[in-house]
């Protein structure tokens, strides 16, 4: 049995408390945090052992050497490989596939070739494969799934065929924590002569991983999470395959003799690991093998299986919560979306966000997956060995008051017809408008007292008229639902307005000060307004995320795009 606070203790960030309140951190499928022994291996690194690799005949060229191989030897161990040279360091796993796809699928695939992705997978999992089938003519076939988000075996044999050339599939589901059974899929996908790549981002810190067992002919993964760093992952391959396989990338230490005519390259692994590697992460890696190694994944799996069924009592209980993905065999990852009363996923993520619990909200680099469950996006938890029981029933009870105010919320409805009341200038110029805005929100001392001001700006935006919610008026880059109509106002000569909406009320706040600062204002006006350097000075680029910042960007540009035409214009 673990003894989850010794554990804990491992991990700075989780014992010092974070703008005064402790951090409860639930988002381990985009990344774990790192033990005290992973930073100190690396920073052991930085301090005495630090140079270029490989090709430096001084000791402590030599002796970095040794720790980066040791590294791929340790790697090797933990995936049961048959030998070092059979793992590449990568940045991660998304290099990993781009990587198999680029070189393999390049040499390999042609016109009426088949590759067979699930519904499940990662954008990562999916783009590498429609890129280089674009450019070799191969067919990308998807394996549906039922609606626990489980593969349809039976689809997915009747897929396979003398065609398929390759199947590409997670272990684990990041959006919804299904385990598929990927040593059946994989003699499956033999049994037809195809070769199987398997994503194990989301399976390798929570289970023992066995290359032999498997008989995977290529398997990715990342570093950061599997309580390491960024930038570091690898990718197995077979040697035959890696052998038979081009170059990814040109440059120092992949080569065997260059010439100006022609170019030998080396051997495994250096054919793949162009330029001056990772060094320190691989290093880093190594230590976080070795401390979740020490734990013992039995122990693990259990404490964090604990963890989910108690996440998904507690959260089913919730009136209008609705968990996606219910599949028999689950890793620690619940997903959910928040259906009566209505509350978009962002507007959850922020609010637990202001009671020091971090989750993941969006569609989690799987839109077709949101697609096929009929959302655009998901609230996340996804533990690690970290997390506790107390943790889980924190983020249940946060939930249950979060949703209980959004029920007190009054709804207002936006009418069948369009009814175009478009806000005249509150301002004689942005500038002046900018001032209002910001003496309010400098009585405001802190972010949670200006995120109440955005959501009460919010609440109080008309919305808009279904009948202007098209795809003509929707703005891309946020992943919240935003439309935006605007145009020059009849009759003056540039004066620009605008209505807009989202699902999330944090966005509709954004859309209140937009409409404050640019509605019934002049084009030039407009345009000579630096917007960005004034929702810094709220501080507003520091408590929205890079998503919430496009979609903002978004907006101002589709404004700022009408202005530049309404000046354009003669007369």
């Amino acid at each position: 049995m673990l003894d989850i606070a010794a554990i804990r203790a491992q991990f700075p960030i989780l014992t010092a408390p974070t703008a005064g309140q402790p951090l409860i951190y639930l988002d381990s499928a985009a990344s774990t945090q790192q033990p005290i022994s992973v930073m100190a291996a690396i920073a052991d690194y930085h301090r005495g052992h630090h140079a270029n690799i490989h090709r430096g005949v001084y000791r402590l060229s030599r002796t970095a050497t040794r720790l980066h191989e040791a590294a791929r030897e340790r790697v090797a161990q933990f995936l049961n490989a048959a030998e070092p040279v059979e793992c590449l360091f990568t940045r991660g796993a998304t290099e990993s596939i781009n990587l198999v796809a680029a070189t393999w699928g390049r040499a390999n695939l042609q016109p009426g070739d088949e590759i067979l992705i699930s519904t499940l997978e990662h954008h990562s999992n999916i783009v590498p494969w429609q890129l280089i089938a674009a450019t070799t003519g191969a067919q990308i076939r998807v394996i549906p799934i039922n609606d626990a988000g489980e593969l349809d075996r039976d689809a997915y044999r009747h897929q396979l065929s003398p065609r398929t050339r390759l199947v590409a599939i997670n272990q684990v589901s990041n959006a919804l924590g299904t385990i598929n059974p990927v040593a059946e899929l994989i003699a499956e996908a033999h049994a037809v002569g195809a070769l199987v790549l398997i994503d194990g981002a989301q399976w390798v810190a929570h289970g023992k991983t066995d290359m032999q067992a498997l008989d995977a002919d290529f398997y990715v993964f990342s570093g950061h999470k599997l309580y390491g760093p960024t930038g570091i992952g690898v990718l197995y391959g077979k040697r035959r395959l890696l052998e038979a396989m081009p170059p990814y990338q040109g440059g120092g230490d992949m080569i065997e003799r260059v010439t100006f005519e022609q170019t030998t390259y080396a051997g495994l692994p250096n054919r793949f690991e162009a330029g001056t590697p990772h060094i320190s992460g691989a290093v880093g890696l190594a230590a976080a093998i070795d401390w979740i190694e020490s734990l013992g994944f039995d122990a693990i799996g259990a404490h964090e299986q604990a963890l989910l069924q108690q996440a998904t009592a507690r959260l089913m209980q919730i009136p209008g919560l609705e968990i996606k993905g219910t599949a028999q065999h689950k890793s620690g990852v619940i997903s959910w979306v928040m259906t009566d009363p209505p509350l978009a996923t962002l507007d959850i993520g922020t609010a637990l966000d202001l009671r020091g619990i971090c989750i993941r909200t969006g569609h989690h680099c799987c839109q077709p997956l949101m697609e096929r469950l009929g959302v655009s996006s998901t609230a996340r938890a996804s533990f690690g060995v970290y997390n506790t029981a107390e943790e889980v029933a924190a983020l249940a009870a946060a939930l249950s008051v979060i949703r209980d105010a959004a029920a007190r919320q009054p709804r207002i409805t936006a009418p069948a017809e369009p009814v175009l009341h478009y806000p005249e200038a509150a301002a004689s110029s942005p500038q002046a408008a900018a001032a209002e805005i910001a003496e309010v929100f400098e009585l405001l001392p802190d972010w949670p007292m200006r995120h109440q001001q955005l959501i009460d700006l919010g609440d109080r935006l008309p919305p808009l008229p279904e009948a202007l919610k098209t795809a003509a008026n929707a703005v891309h880059g946020c992943q919240s639902q935003v439309y935006i109509a605007a145009r020059v106002r009849p009759d003056t000569a540039a004066v620009i307005e605008f209505l807009a909406d989202s699902d999330a009320n944090i966005v509709r706040g954004l859309i209140a000060l937009l409409q404050q600062l640019y509605s019934g204002q002049h084009a030039d006006a407009i345009l000579a307004f630096d917007v960005a350097a004034f929702f810094s000075q709220l501080g507003l680029d520091e408590h929205l995320s890079l998503t919430r910042r496009n979609g903002l960007e978004a907006m101002v540009r589709r404004v700022r795009q009408i202005a530049l035409e309404a000046t354009r214009k003669p007369g």
